[in-house]
């Protein structure tokens, strides 16, 4: 196996896309899957796919394919998911409860156990799902107490740094960040910063050089 510190970030990204075809595959389909078929499932090059995996190892058998089992096994416990991990939400938004309502994130081991609003409105409301909303100054105590390891952040842009704050304090390792704005946290602390608008520009950039060749032809 090679240093995982130097795999690029799109490779460990296309690797839990492999993962949803296989998951699929396994409950009704063939054993083994070649690198061509897999590529095709998941929207990239066969040469893509075959990179991407000798980087944590050998996989398959050349002229036969992978087994499904054994590399959805494999990319489980490369991406962490083969166990179970507890989150946190801070803001109780549609964002906010829409995610915590996602049975997906469940089945996939990600658990949320805690939700936070600073909001006094929301405070105290029982969710679908079962938990109930908490004051943001009950952070550490349940952070430490319900082992959280995992927290998303979907409150608006100018709380989302003090949140930020927060959860590093009380000793979250993992920030997934929605608010439009780029959250800083210490080291030992990681941090995701999903911005919708810069995945929107990055599909009109897109979508206007697919009109401008139409145009052109």
């Amino acid at each position: 196996m090679t240093k995982e510190s130097k795999i690029p970030n799109p490779t460990i990204e296309r690797l839990a896309f492999y993962s949803r075809p296989l998951e699929a595959l396994l409950k009704g389909g063939p054993p083994v899957i070649s690198s061509e078929k897999l590529a095709g499932l998941c929207g990239v090059n066969p040469a893509q796919v075959r990179k991407d995996l000798a980087y944590f190892g050998e996989f398959g058998v050349r002229g036969v394919g992978y087994e499904i089992r054994d590399l959805l096994k494999e990319i489980k416990g490369i991406l962490a998911t083969d166990r179970e991990w507890a989150l946190c939400i801070v803001g109780m938004g549609n964002l906010g409860i829409s995610l915590v309502e996602n049975e997906n994130f469940k089945k996939r081991g990600y658990l949320f156990v805690a939700t936070f609003d600073s909001d006094a409105r929301k405070i105290g409301r029982q969710l679908p799902c079962g938990l109930t909303i908490e004051p943001e100054r009950k952070i550490g105590e349940l952070v430490r107490e319900l082992g959280i390891e995992i927290g998303v952040i979907t409150t608006p842009s100018r709380a989302a740094q003090r949140v930020t704050e927060i959860l590093s304090d009380a000793g979250v390792k993992a920030i997934l960040n929605f608010a439009p704005i780029q959250v800083r946290t210490p080291e030992s602390c990681i941090v995701e910063n999903v911005d919708f608008s810069v995945k929107l520009e990055n599909l009109v950039y897109h979508l206007e050089r697919l009109y401008k060749g139409k145009r052109s032809a």
